[in-house]
């Protein structure tokens, strides 16, 4: 790992955090979606930017787009499930304000997915 690729990594993961950030905001104040519900649609949005910019720019992966998509959504699929499953902890029983529930989530799970996405998705 490099520290220009350990930037680039930074710079997608941060811009599909934002924009799982902005679209779970959106959906819940605009749709008066569950924060938890909600999150899955921002998810879904949040992985386009995510794959597409760690793929093309952070890893630079020439192999197959069908292996590679398949590997970082199982990448993808369990960091999900973490931050559902902390997001509806620090929701439901510390009762935190979503979006805060949510950035500390993020931070949580990010962390985790880099060295995954490196040593196995991107391999």
């Amino acid at each position: 790992m490099t520290k220009k690729q350990l930037l680039r990594f930074i710079v997608i993961g941060c811009s599909a955090n934002i924009t799982n950030f902005v679209a779970l905001i959106l959906i819940v104040e605009l749709f008066h979606w569950h924060p938890l519900v909600a999150n899955i649609l921002a998810f879904i949005i949040a992985f386009q930017v995510s794959y597409w910019g760690h793929r093309h720019w952070t890893f630079d992966h020439k192999k197959h787009h069908h292996t590679s998509i398949v590997k970082f959504l199982m990448v993808a699929l369990s960091g999900f499930c973490a931050t559902e499953i902390l997001f509806g902890f620090f929701l439901h029983a510390l009762h935190w304000y979503y979006p805060i529930a949510f950035i500390i989530t993020s931070a949580i799970v990010a962390s985790c997915t880099f060295f995954i996405s490196k040593l196995w998705a991107f391999r």
